[in-house]
């Protein structure tokens, strides 16, 4: 963890993985929220890095009112992904906001407190074109937090309003944020998984961040790990995956993609380091000390058992592959990952494992724990509840690493201008 440097809150915090992200860059929760029954139990089995309980607000958060106020301009940071709900564009109600979009309770939360940044995660479902005028709307809402909609107003009528007050520059900066929305694979920045978000930063205008100071730039790329995958390539080395049968790393290189090297683009992502894979987060590599999982047989996945003592790594029988619901494969990065009604639906938590005949089909379900190594949590992180409530936790989590990296930029962008609070000593 980064010396602490300045001070954050976090609303829709859920199983933790943004709330940590943030922390390990240096920021001290001044304030947690969550609703959900399962994620606040989370939150308090488990201590921040470093030591100590999280300031957890339990509940609605449209219930917290006092509490932002008491915290105005003690907020370096306000991160959370808001619940966006479907909405209707269409139909006699035109433009319906469904009641469970939190992104108008994260637009209080900024008006009261006026944090220096703020950092919204969310699903890349939000740049469909479908949903883009709503979406420039957001955007607008977060540039102008102070400008409140007019009750009874549409969230159309209202972004009229508001373009109107950017366009002619009236509004003071101390009341205005530069925003900029960033499209992102969370392998890009070192995370074992395709995961597409889109990450929105924010700064106060008045502090005058240049966005040359923001600059989360991608470090890994897909044809640095096609390439370490060649044969004599560094994902085979003896620190890595030496221990891998040779006719399986001999079927994995026969299917690898050829690169053109002549392509510019592809000299430049060469010089990257390689995508995560799935076999690398059950290694080790990167997090949790190195230190691999144990090896789940299958009369652990028959009768459900933990293996070892790293907690969450049990078995969990009827894993199949079916059209549409491919498996994971050890050497590319994990599918999405995804909470459904039964932690993660279909195909996306089925993993094909090296031992073709294992249980007679080669499948297995990854387990919880292998699932959190995905997400980037370590391996002391317990999640609570039953099975199914674990995975939905961590479906619906932003990968620790993928939010420390954006909150890290956060923190470089506001000490270029002097802006970070330093409350207390180490």
């Amino acid at each position: 963890m980064h010396n602490l440097v300045g001070t954050s809150v976090e609303l829709f915090a859920g199983g933790g993985g943004l709330a940590m992200g943030v922390h390990n860059a240096g920021f001290r929760p001044l304030l947690v929220n969550e609703y959900a029954k399962r994620a606040i139990e989370t939150l308090q089995a488990n201590e921040m890095p470093g030591g100590g309980a999280w300031p957890l607000i339990p509940g609605d958060v449209r219930n917290i009112v006092d509490r932002f106020e008491d915290l105005k301009d003690q907020v370096d940071v306000l991160a959370g992904g808001p619940p966006c709900q479907p909405f209707s564009l269409g139909g006699a109600h035109k433009g319906m906001e469904d009641e469970r979009n939190m992104f108008p309770e994260m637009f209080r939360a900024i008006r009261q407190m006026r944090p220096r940044a703020v950092i919204c995660e969310n699903v890349r479902g939000l740049l469909r074109p479908s949903f883009k005028p709503y979406f420039e709307y957001i955007l607008n809402e977060l540039r102008l937090p102070f400008v409140e909609r007019e009750p009874g107003a549409t969230w159309q009528e209202h972004n009229e309003v508001l373009e109107k007050l950017l366009a002619n520059d009236v509004v003071p900066a101390v009341e205005r944020y530069v925003v900029k929305p960033t499209p992102v694979n969370a392998a890009d920045f070192g995370v074992p998984q395709i995961r597409h978000r889109v990450i929105i930063v924010a700064f106060r205008a008045d502090l005058g961040v240049n966005w040359r100071d923001f600059e989360p730039q991608p470090e890994y790329s897909d044809e640095a790990l096609i390439n370490s995958m060649r044969e004599g390539g560094e994902y085979w080395s003896q620190e890595r995956h030496g221990n891998v049968d040779p006719a399986v790393r001999a079927r994995v290189i026969a299917n690898l993609p050829a690169l053109d090297f002549r392509n510019e683009e592809v000299q430049r992502k060469l010089k990257l380091k390689p995508w995560r894979t799935l076999r690398d987060a059950i290694a080790g590599v990167d997090e949790n000390e190195g230190r691999p999982l144990p090896y789940i047989p299958l009369d652990a996945v028959a009768k459900k058992k933990q293996v070892g003592d790293i907690s969450d790594h049990f078995g969990w029988p009827g894993a199949r592959a079916y059209a549409g619901h491919t498996p994971n494969v050890l050497d590319r990065p994990a599918k999405t990952v995804k909470a459904g009604v039964h932690g993660v639906p279909g195909g996306e938590s089925v993993m094909q494992l090296d031992d073709v005949t294992f249980d007679g089909t080669g499948f297995r379900y990854m387990t919880v724990r292998e699932t959190a190594r995905v997400m980037t949590f370590p391996d002391y992180w317990h999640l609570a509840g039953p099975r199914g409530e674990k995975m939905r936790q961590l479906g619906n989590a932003v990968p620790v690493k993928l939010g420390q990296t954006f909150a890290e930029a956060v923190g470089a962008a506001l000490k270029s201008v002097g802006a970070l609070n330093v409350p207390w000593e180490k």
